[in-house]
């Protein structure tokens, strides 16, 4: 399998519901892409979910992926959480019975790439210097302002 390397992140002016943005560096060998985008009327959360998202479209053989983000809601959603959602039908218990998960959308598109892929998650802290994170984050709130 191939190894391949994923920096992501994500940005939303005016959470939750602004301009949001994400950004994406896929080191694989000595090939190097960076990645971004944004749409308007979204969230920080679904900006994280959709820069990973976008990145694992890019991979189209199964590979093994190293992701690093600075999101625990998305590391914690792909290594844990997504399994038990699934379960149940991509809802969580709440005081007075089922919800749908929060973004049950966009965690089912990260789930068929857990099927695809082997993903480990590394967190790595925001704004503390991570040169790849750093990109990542400068990439996804230029595309804020894009919009």
């Amino acid at each position: 399998m191939e190894q391949v390397t994923i920096y992501t992140d994500g940005a939303c002016a005016d959470n939750p519901r602004g301009n949001g943005g994400y950004g994406v560096v896929i080191v694989c060998g000595d090939n190097r892409q960076e990645l971004a985008g944004g749409l308007r009327n979204t969230t920080n959360n679904r900006m994280e979910m959709m820069a990973a998202i976008k990145a694992l479209e890019t991979i189209k053989t199964p590979s093994e992926i190293l992701l690093y983000s600075d999101s625990k809601y998305l590391l914690n959603g792909i290594a844990s959480w997504r399994r038990t959602w699934k379960i149940n039908n991509w809802q969580r218990k709440e005081k007075g019975g089922w919800v749908d998960v929060k973004n049950k959308d966009l965690w089912q598109q990260l789930d068929q790439f857990c099927a695809f892929h082997k993903i480990c998650c590394s967190w790595v802290p925001g704004h503390s210097g991570n040169e790849e994170n750093e990109l990542c984050d400068m990439l996804a709130v230029k595309e804020i302002y894009c919009l």
